[in-house]
């Protein structure tokens, strides 16, 4: 039986994320536990007079190709994907998985090598999102493993997600959004003339450098749910300490405590009480992976607990989020790598953010 819940999101998606217009080819991507989504996907690119198809990842593969794969191997990317990057007017990825931790015994050192290889099609893809060639969102359908990391039952679970969407129930989900990007909007007009940011909390003390980069929305464009205004900050001018109280969540492992030291815009120390080997590996996976390439403000107070998946937990509202590695070059970011790695620093009680001195922001909410 359908869910009205995951055929409403998925007209949203269509609708208002892509804007999907008669003519065009849209890929779905999704493994096995995304299936129900990508086929109401499908249906609402067909009522939109689109051209659509569902690509089905088989599970497993990635920890195949870690396990028992060459060097060259890691390197390979199928030459149909490439083509398909380049032709394609619009992809949606689902985000959901069969097992969440499958990676997480995988060795670091193999691990870095296929996420390099990985990142070759991302940037490829984000160059096109950039020049307006391209839409493109990420969304996921609850399954019972994200249901399990998050301690939920899966009911509870999907009603989280559908109502941190806004289509839990029959109300109109494009005026929430269109009102969302206008607000967002408005906080990004707000920081658009700061030079620099300092956030305080536990453990917390870090001072970033945003003048002359622009501020963007995140208002349910590139995700569903969405929730936050972002830039990459310049990248030679971070200082100062900041710990996570909530775990970084990455590639099927999860690393917790982590605390980080920045001098002249890259992490000098970096420690963590859970997963430091991972950390040590990731944090060299390339020159920019110990720079930033992201500040952002978490701002959807329908998501307000963490969940262990990124794509609800740095829209956490209240919350801050920085990311190591490779930077927005459209905000004025320069900064590459093969990392784009989201942490999420918790503000809801003892945080301040300070714009040029003049505090802005406190316990969570801006003043």
């Amino acid at each position: 039986m359908t869910d009205p819940r995951a055929a409403r999101l998925a007209e949203l998606i269509v609708g208002y994320s892509l804007e999907l217009q008669p003519g065009r080819i849209l890929r779905v991507d999704t493994a096995e536990p995304g299936i129900p989504l990508a086929v109401e996907l499908y249906r609402a690119a067909l009522r939109a007079g689109a051209y659509a198809y569902v690509q089905v990842e088989l599970e497993g593969l990635a920890e195949l190709l870690i396990k028992e794969g060459s060097g060259d191997q890691f390197d390979f990317v199928p030459p149909a994907a490439e083509a398909e990057v380049d032709l394609i007017d619009a992809i949606v990825t689902i985000w959901s998985e069969v097992n969440t931790r499958a990676l997480g015994e995988a060795p670091p050192e193999r691990q870095q090598r296929l996420m390099a290889a990985e990142r070759k099609l991302i940037h490829r893809r984000w160059a096109r999102i950039s020049k307006g060639e391209m839409r493109w969102c990420g969304a996921l359908h609850p399954s019972p493993a994200h249901a399990q990391d998050a301690g939920m039952s899966l009911g509870e679970y999907e009603q989280f997600v559908y109502r941190a969407c806004h289509v839990e129930d029959g109300g109109d989900p494009v005026a929430h959004w269109r009102s969302t990007r206008d607000e967002l909007a408005r906080r990004a007009g707000q920081l658009s003339d700061a030079r620099e940011l300092r956030m305080v909390g536990p453990g917390t003390d870090l001072r970033v450098v945003v003048e002359g980069r622009k501020w963007d929305t995140a208002d349910g464009r590139y995700n569903l749910p969405d929730g936050e205004v972002y830039t990459s900050p310049l990248e030679t001018a971070t200082e100062g300490e900041i710990a996570f109280a909530f775990p970084a969540v990455f590639q099927g492992r999860e690393i917790d405590g982590i605390r980080l030291r920045f001098e002249e815009g890259r992490v000098v120390e970096a420690e963590a009480r859970q997963g430091g080997s991972f950390l040590d590996a990731v944090l060299d996976l390339d020159e920019g992976a110990r720079r930033l390439g992201e500040v952002a403000f978490g701002l959807n107070y329908e998501i307000d607990r963490f969940t262990n998946n990124t794509l609800f937990d740095e829209k956490i509202g209240g919350t801050m989020h920085i990311a190591l590695g490779a930077a927005f070059k459209e905000l004025g970011g320069t900064n590459e790598s093969a990392l784009h790695w989201d942490m999420v620093c918790d503000l809801r009680e003892d945080g301040e953010v300070y714009a040029d001195s003049e505090l802005v922001w406190k316990a969570g909410r801006f003043l």
